[in-house]
């Protein structure tokens, strides 16, 4: 059996603790851009029919340096009913996040699917309380499968690779 002063003898002996383990971390997270509209307030409070909301969303990320990339959140939302315009939201929202020693197809996964699903519950929030303010019943948008969503692109640009690559389909009968 070992005692302690030797297990932290081994601790001290390798560089820096975890130096070269695989690491990937949200280090901060924060609102880039915020626009709420309310175009035609205060008529649109006297408007009977529901509006029919659509969400748009798009990631994208740049890299800051070799192991910091922050990571955007783009989520417009344009309310609109039978007189025009309710509301408008356009949000972009970002984390910056830290990626040590992980193979590039892993950093792309977390970059893409992972850390927007991390600052996803934050982004709804905010967009939620936009709303709200603006007069309107807070917006709760559904929970997105981000994973399925990078898989899914993911098999289809495979795919478009695999079809632009091949040879186009011999003529006549198997």
């Amino acid at each position: 059996m070992a005692d302690e002063g030797d297990i932290l003898q081994n601790l001290d002996s390798m560089p820096n603790g975890a130096d070269n383990q695989p690491t990937a971390a949200i280090i901060t997270q924060y609102v880039k851009d915020l626009s709420v509209e309310n175009p035609n307030a205060p008529a649109v409070f006297q408007w009977t029919d529901q509006p029919q909301v659509d969400v748009q969303f798009n990631i994208g990320t740049e890299a800051v340096n070799d192991e910091v990339h922050e990571v955007t959140l783009k989520i417009n939302i344009a309310a609109t009913a039978e007189a025009g315009a309710a509301y408008l939201v356009e949000l972009a929202f970002c984390g910056l996040v830290g990626i040590r020693n992980l193979a590039e197809d892993q950093s792309h996964a977390f970059l893409f699917a992972e850390a927007p699903r991390i600052l996803f519950p934050f982004a709804r929030r905010i967009i939620a309380d936009a709303v709200r303010d603006a007069g309107f019943p807070p917006l709760l948008i559904d929970p997105i499968d981000f994973n399925g969503l990078y898989m899914q692109q993911l098999q289809a640009k495979r795919q478009q690779e695999g079809s632009a690559g091949a040879p186009p389909p011999a003529e006549g009968n198997a």
